[in-house]
């Protein structure tokens, strides 16, 4: 993969010019009193260099002679490595991982200024790290305070984000193998759970059946707290309680993702705890699925991401039109969005090194992002009945024979040259594959 991190800091590169990007590792984050989180990586630190520890600086200047590639990392100490685990230390920095030169983290302050003094601006994400942000903004003042003296050095801050996000939207090919083994892990874990899924069990039950699945097959664990909601918890789009009883009559929503070498997959299904749908819970998934249908199709190179939203609320809103959820006529319901009562979120995130991955959705209010191949995104409409539900202006009460049916189904899929490839195919969602 070291060659992989060298072009993605040389595309970086030659996008920044004359400019000096700046990057921080994540910080280490606290469980409670001394005892800390398994450390996961920032990732835009991960993408592009691939370095995986904590107490880091990554410094890209393509402007300078020797030093175009620089990383600050915590040094070799034995007596702190026995208690934390290895480090890889300033030497093997420059060995392992390419930088051209590689310093103590604590020297950061005395030598990052010979990387910026010649700069014409800083590329810098103010993150939540806000000692490490007045560290940068110190410098950056610093040198405009010397500026008429030198005539050269950073005159502006502008985000990394946007150039990085860019970047990260089009997945090579070897991240494409990673996701499509995050995806391949995540499919036979919800397999698994629908097969152990039975009335009387309890939620925790089978969250742990899923995430042993995960890590046993080499996952670094969830993507993201795994959401396993029976009955009207399925209402709540991110319940992580996990522990209720599951009654027969009732459906289980699973919300659940595998990450897979830094990568993540995103699987969402609903089904009958009991094996049967009920006619009011059967007419509603039908509705969702086709509406993930709908939008699934809208996944060709040339569309707009918004339209993949757009093809799902029609399809929604037609159905809960049809079954007197909704009154009206459908293009001003949809307008209005009187449907979101029952629809409140997006259809699709971009999909990758996050969860809800960087990159944009618009470039404006009619700059509508345009769907290329590499991408992946979500594709997970939903319905929620929820029992409290705020009505829009003049819709009906809702019949009571719907209220606390929650249901959403995901899927990640890739765009293609020729069109779309879904990742996650292999977890059943057909009414005739989902009942047992």
């Amino acid at each position: 993969m070291e060659a992989e991190y060298r072009q993605r800091r040389e595309q970086l590169m030659a996008k920044i010019g004359n400019g000096t990007a700046i990057f921080r590792s994540a910080p280490m984050a606290v469980m409670h009193n001394d005892v800390e989180y398994v450390y996961r990586q920032d990732s835009d630190f991960f993408y592009l260099t691939g370095f995986n520890e904590a107490q880091a600086v990554a410094v890209l200047a393509p402007h300078h002679q020797e030093h175009r590639f620089v990383l600050f990392v915590q040094p070799k100490d034995r007596e702190k490595e026995v208690w934390t685990g290895y480090r890889c230390g300033v030497e093997a920095a420059k060995e392992i991982y390419g930088a051209d030169e590689a310093y103590p983290i604590a020297e950061l302050d005395e030598k990052l200024p010979q990387y910026l003094e010649k700069a014409d601006r800083i590329y810098y994400h103010l993150g939540r790290d806000h000692a490490f942000n007045d560290t940068i903004l110190g410098h950056y003042q610093s040198l405009l305070r010397t500026y008429p003296k030198r005539g050269t050095g950073p005159i502006a801050i502008e985000d990394t984000g946007p150039i990085l996000g860019s970047m990260r939207l089009i997945k090579s090919e070897a991240e494409l193998e990673l996701m499509r083994q995050a995806a391949a892990i995540a499919v036979e874990a919800h397999n698994h759970a629908m097969e152990f899924t039975a009335p009387g069990r309890y939620e925790y039950e089978i969250q742990a059946e899923i995430e042993h699945i995960f890590r046993l097959r080499g996952g670094m664990g969830p993507a993201y707290p795994s959401i396993v909601a029976s009955g009207a918890n399925a209402c709540v789009l991110h319940y992580i309680e996990n522990n209720r009883q599951m009654q027969n009559g009732e459906l289980l929503l699973i919300d659940a993702g595998c990450a897979y070498g830094y990568y993540n997959s995103d699987i969402t299904r609903t089904f009958p705890v009991g094996g049967k749908f009920t006619p009011e819970q059967k007419t509603l998934y039908e509705i969702v699925l086709e509406a993930q249908k709908q939008a699934i199709a809208q996944v060709q190179p040339g569309n707009t991401f918004k339209s993949v939203h757009d093809a799902a609320v029609r399809v929604i809103t037609e159905g809960l039109l049809e079954l007197g959820i909704l009154k009206g006529e459908i293009d001003k319901l949809i307008e209005e969005e009187k449907y979101k009562p029952y629809y409140m979120h997006r259809t699709s995130h971009w999909l990758g090194l996050d969860v809800h991955d960087v990159g944009v959705y618009q470039h404006g209010d009619d700059k509508p992002q345009i769907l290329q191949p590499g991408q992946i995104l979500t594709v997970e409409p939903g319905l929620y009945i929820v029992p409290d539900t705020k009505l829009a202006e003049d819709q009906p009460e809702t019949d009571s024979r719907w209220v606390g049916i929650g249901i959403r189904i995901e899927d990640d899929v890739l765009v293609t040259s020729g069109g779309h490839e879904v990742l996650t195919a292999g977890v059943p969602k057909a009414v005739d594959e989902v009942e047992r």
